[in-house]
């Protein structure tokens, strides 16, 4: 499946995270935005936000559905990328250069523990 990046880690909500030096960038998945479909607004927390480990942070709306957007980890928000919240489709053009939140973490583990790419990947083929 290569609409999944072997360099990144996900959750079961279907959220990727990329290490950036000591912090962790967030987004959604190409599988997440697929079933949402045309995304029409996201909005995000502010930058100082501390968000936690599968808790909402955020809401995704398409066409089709209002969701919620899960962290992965644990920490406080250092950037928010406001180019998404002007152009929410830029989610279905490229979900993994339209990252959503930077997060400073605060318990290292927490990345460890998210899947990684082989394990993803079997859980979307066992979901179908």
């Amino acid at each position: 499946m290569s609409n999944y990046p072997t360099d990144l880690k996900y959750t079961k909500d279907h959220e990727w995270a990329k290490k950036a030096g000591s912090n962790v960038v967030v987004g959604v998945t190409f599988h997440a935005q697929d079933a949402l479909g045309a995304v029409v607004y996201v909005e995000l927390p502010k930058v100082g936000t501390v968000v936690k480990a599968h808790a909402s942070f955020g809401v995704i709306e398409s066409t089709k559905a209002v969701s919620e957007l899960f962290a992965p980890i644990s920490g406080k928000v250092v950037k928010v990328n406001d180019s998404v919240t002007a152009n929410p489709g830029a989610v279905n053009d490229d979900p993994y250069a339209a990252w959503l939140i930077e997060v400073e973490p605060s318990a290292a583990a927490e990345f460890d523990a998210l899947l990684d790419h082989p394990t993803y990947v079997k859980s979307l083929e066992a979901a179908h």
